[in-house]
């Protein structure tokens, strides 16, 4: 006698439904991503780092190293459609060779469209091993005569495209900055800085 059919065909209709339903989804999304694209069209936002003053910079008796940077930095928003709320939670760490100096955090702001906002940050922190970093420094400045230093940003944001807010990205942010050297009291100069930035769900 003939096997039976009917299960196979319907497990075959099931999978044809469900084929077409995955694709239709992912059509009417990348509609909606190209209609949001050409509508919005989003930029991304520029951040440069315009001032470096150290604060403090101090060796204690137990050889830890007390660093307090006050930091200037520009946020650019290119968007004409597109406002960023900055979020609270945010942290920014300042490296030298990989070591931590200090951190902080951005404050929690709104930033509209086309507008460029001028941040004055306090970050502070403490350094394990501070004789061998400043010895470190030290031999890295007589050697080139500069200091690289790394500022890495974790940011929260939320976009608000017109009058609808999006969820939570992440900005990452990183610039990679060229100072003169390294000592309280002084407003170091910048020789060169250049700052990435990318962001995630």
């Amino acid at each position: 006698p003939p096997r039976p059919r009917s299960r196979c065909c319907t497990c075959k209709r099931c999978c044809c439904w469900m084929l077409f339903s995955v694709i239709l989804v992912i059509l009417i999304l990348g509609i909606l991503a190209a209609v949001v694209y050409f509508v919005f069209k989003p930029k991304v936002p520029d951040y440069s780092l315009d001032a470096i003053k150290i604060t403090q910079f101090k060796l204690g008796s137990d050889d830890t190293l007390s660093t307090t940077f006050d930091v200037n930095l520009t946020a650019t928003n290119p968007n004409k459609r597109i406002g960023i709320y900055y979020r609270s939670g945010s942290d920014l760490r300042v490296l030298y060779s990989g070591t931590q100096l200090c951190q902080g955090s951005l404050p929690e702001f709104y930033q509209g469209h086309r507008n460029t906002t001028q941040l004055s940050l306090n970050l502070s922190g403490e350094t394990a091993d501070g004789l061998g970093l400043l010895q470190s420094l030290r031999t890295q400045q007589q050697q080139t005569g500069s200091v690289p230093l790394d500022l890495r940003g974790r940011v929260p944001v939320r976009l608000k495209l017109g009058s609808l807010k999006l969820t939570t990205w992440k900005f990452l942010v990183r610039c990679r900055v060229t100072v003169d050297s390294l000592s309280a009291d002084n407003t170091i100069r910048i020789r060169e800085s250049s700052c990435s930035f990318r962001f995630r769900l």
